[in-house]
């Protein structure tokens, strides 16, 4: 048997960036700089490791960019006080609150108060609502990063079976209203689902987005299918480890995503492409 394609989310990301290097020099020429604002409240050592990369992924790219890091003490008051303040701040077109935030914040409150036309994570209301409905809006960023590495493989979505394992308004939700978009026909499973195993066999396309290490192995696949895992958990080894126990599945499986640089990479060129489009948006140039 031939070995499973790996999707190289790092490629496609890449690839990506020199498209939207190119849209950034042309910008430039009109005096329009891309700016994105992240807000980090508090000490989660997973989201400091996020923001720096996005702080780098804004400089290779020539975005403006600011970090507020506040201490896990700040109020919720503090907080929406700032994204007030990056609303309407000009040299800002993408404003990105870092999650999860300190439990005596409200997740949807600071959600809320971003400007629509800002919201480069897609979590907005708004925003969310567009997607179910299939208006024009600024996309989740991981769950478009998925669909994008699909397509960019060659893999034609129209027509086929797509599995989604995870119901998350982050991933799990957002990938299966987009992979309708598609024309595929979409089965999702959760933890209350009965019979997940005979389900998943069924896809041709599994997206998986549990958060449990290395969960879905062989028994779930159907020989040749895509899958695509969104998993990124931290073993006790200090090993980062996907959702797919990828050494069992990339023996039955087609093209195969890998943990790391499958997924993760995609998120962030997404988050970049947003930040370019809402840029775009707010001069009047798209």
């Amino acid at each position: 048997m031939t070995a499973a394609t790996i999707i190289s989310g790092k490629q496609i990301s890449e690839e990506i960036r020199k498209g939207i290097a190119l849209e950034v020099e042309q910008l430039s020429k009109q005096n329009v700089r891309p700016g994105l604002a992240v807000v980090l409240v508090g000490d989660d050592p997973a989201s400091h490791v996020y923001v720096r990369n996005k702080e780098k992924a804004c400089q290779d790219l020539g975005y403006y960019s600011e970090v507020h890091r506040l201490s896990a003490e700040s109020s919720q008051e503090e907080v929406l006080a700032l994204v007030d303040k990056l609303n309407a701040q000009d040299s800002i077109h993408g404003i990105l609150v870092q999650l999860p935030l300190p439990k005596h914040i409200h997740e949807k409150a600071v959600i809320d108060a971003i400007s629509v036309k800002k919201d480069v994570d897609g979590f907005h209301p708004v925003n969310v609502g567009n997607l179910v409905i299939g208006d024009d809006s600024l996309l989740p960023c991981t769950p478009a990063g998925v669909i994008e590495m699909i397509k960019r493989t060659g893999i034609e979505i129209a027509g086929k079976h797509a599995v989604v394992i995870g119901r998350s308004n982050i991933v799990g939700k957002p990938v299966s209203l987009l992979l309708q978009r598609e024309n595929a026909t979409v089965t999702m499973c959760h933890s209350r689902t009965a019979n997940m195993v005979e389900i998943a066999r069924q896809a041709d396309i599994l997206v998986v987005a549990i958060g449990r290490a290395n969960m879905i192995d062989a028994s779930y696949v159907k020989p040749g299918a895509v899958v695509i895992d969104v998993g990124m958990n931290r073993l006790e080894n200090g090993k980062l480890a996907g959702d797919v126990d990828f050494e069992s599945v990339k023996q039955v499986s087609g093209p195969i995503t890998p943990v790391p640089g499958g997924v993760g990479p995609m998120t962030i060129t997404m988050l970049m492409q947003n930040t370019l489009l809402a840029a775009k948006r707010l001069n009047g140039l798209a």
